[in-house]
């Protein structure tokens, strides 16, 4: 399984398909009571048995899908390249560089090319979104003491 493959929002068809299916998958997974079901597939009439874990991920891709949020999977505790690591952090790869650079994610090198393992990243992540959420509630509290809302 590749680490990321091309990133794209899910288009209009997608999203009403997989928030059909999703809904039906669900309803399918209350009912399951064997740890490997076997589902059958209609155009084929193949039968596959799945661990029940991977049809409960199938059904949070299937949600996320639904809502047209970006999907993508990942293997956890692999290494991603510094083009993939940006591209998941929403920057650009010379910026990823510098924080890498900076010691702000850990890194190591496979020959001239930087590695990144994906917890890291996550990590960092998670970092980031909890201060850009505190930044705001920040400059919200400095616009409510200057009174900018006051009428």
């Amino acid at each position: 399984m590749k680490a990321l493959e091309h990133i794209r929002k899910p288009s209009k068809l997608d999203q009403k398909t997989a928030s059909e299916s999703y809904d039906t998958l669900a309803s399918v997974i209350e009912q399951l009571h064997s740890e490997q079901p076997e589902i059958e597939i209609e155009e084929t009439g193949e039968k596959i048995k799945i661990p029940l874990s991977a049809l409960k991920l199938l059904g949070d891709i299937l949600k996320g899908m639904g809502q047209g949020k970006l999907i993508s999977l990942v293997p956890i505790a692999t290494e991603v390249t510094t083009q993939a690591a940006a591209e998941i952090l929403g920057c650009s790869r010379p910026h990823l560089v510098k924080l890498l650079e900076d010691g702000k994610i850990p890194f190591t090198k496979v020959g001239k090319h930087r590695r990144i393992k994906f917890d890291d990243m996550m990590r960092y992540r998670k970092q980031m979104k909890e201060q850009q959420k505190q930044n705001i509630i920040d400059i919200m509290n400095s616009d409510e003491e200057t009174g900018l809302y006051d009428s």
